[in-house]
């Protein structure tokens, strides 16, 4: 299939060399002209302006995924596609974006007959070698439509072993993308997904730190330990119950730095976690894991703990998360955010 892609960091410019390496024809467009060079470069067909993009694509429907900050550096962006594209062409939104913008933005391009799919889309900096899971919102047909660039996106089966009783289930699922629901269903998964991360994250960094401080002067001398958090971080990853990706990601970052010297922990949250508490509040659901762990991230703004390096450490490790200061941080979805030679960012 031929696709249009508007922003080329850290994900998008992955997403697309994927889609390419499957087979699929990339048309792409960012601010940056050496963003837009080095996907030239892997094949791509480079555009100097969302105009010239769409003009591009000669296969219809016309299709463009947006790959950008959540906010209004993605609003401006789909405006202007909606003026450039017509009836029966799809705008993807593969970002962070809030559902009930995207639900809000389906019902206004489809006054249009554009149709609009929401991507809630993980696997940060490592998706091009391992795949990328996905949580599709919008019209089935849209969907359906587009399945070829979601099935090259994905994982796929692998060797994860297949999970009991789902052999009359959607096979999608166990691809690594799901069709969740209608328009801001995507969007909605993957925020609940990063509300968990967080409390996940919270759970890796005390426990380091309660670990890390069994030698404190504080207690009995027979009490101290010195104990090795790279070694226990890799122990760990070997059968227990406890493993995952997360804990992979702590121990690379241990036996590299076993203090964590290079980070400050000063954590930034990127909008999903407040996002999942506002909606846990609306359903009247408690969530005190996940709202102590945002409150955790918003104190290590103030003062820092071993264990909020050890949070910075796994934001590092899977999406290239760059630590913050006061005043905000760097996206990992596009370093570049403005999408046509402005100097507007995104939320």
């Amino acid at each position: 299939m031929q696709i249009g892609i508007v922003g080329l960091g850290r994900m998008g410019g992955n997403i697309a060399r994927r889609l390419m390496k499957a087979g699929h024809s990339c048309a792409v467009f960012d601010a940056s002209v050496k963003a837009r060079e080095a996907l030239a470069h892997d094949g791509a067909s480079p555009s100097g302006s969302l105009s010239e993009l769409v003009s591009s694509l000669s296969e219809t429907p016309r299709t463009v995924w947006v790959m950008l900050p959540a906010g209004r550096i993605t609003e401006e962006t789909i405006e202007t596609l909606a003026g450039l594209l017509r009836a029966g062409d799809i705008i993807i939104d593969g970002g962070n974006s809030y559902y009930k913008d995207d639900i809000r933005r389906a019902k206004t391009l489809g006054q249009k007959g554009i149709r609009y799919v929401d991507c809630g889309t993980s696997g940060g900096i490592w998706g091009m070698e391992r795949g990328y899971c996905m949580m599709i919102g919008g019209p089935k047909e849209a969907v359906d439509h587009l399945d070829p660039i979601f099935s090259a996106l994905a994982p796929g089966i692998g060797d994860i072993p297949r999970t009991p009783g789902r052999e009359t289930l959607d096979p999608r699922a166990e691809r690594g993308y799901i069709h969740a629901g209608p328009s801001g269903a995507g969007h909605f998964v993957k925020m609940v997904h990063n509300g968990i991360e967080y409390g996940l994250m919270q759970a890796y960094a005390e426990g380091f730190d309660i670990l890390r401080n069994k030698n404190t002067t504080g207690l009995p001398e027979d009490e101290r330990f010195e104990l090795n958090l790279p070694d226990i971080a890799e122990v760990w990853r070997r059968g227990s119950v406890i493993s995952s990706w997360l804990l992979d990601l702590s121990a690379s970052a241990l036996a590299k730095d076993p203090q964590l010297e290079a980070f400050s922990g000063f954590v930034e949250d990127s909008g999903e976690g407040r996002w999942t508490i506002e909606a846990a509040i609306e359903e009247a659901v408690p969530v005190e894991v996940l709202s102590s762990a945002l409150y955790a991230r918003f104190r290590s703004r103030q003062e820092h703990t071993f264990g909020e390096k050890v949070l910075s450490a796994m934001r590092f490790g899977f999406g290239g998360h760059v630590e913050g200061k006061a005043g905000g941080a760097q996206d990992a979805h596009n370093p570049n955010p403005a999408p046509s030679g402005t100097d507007k960012t995104g939320r």
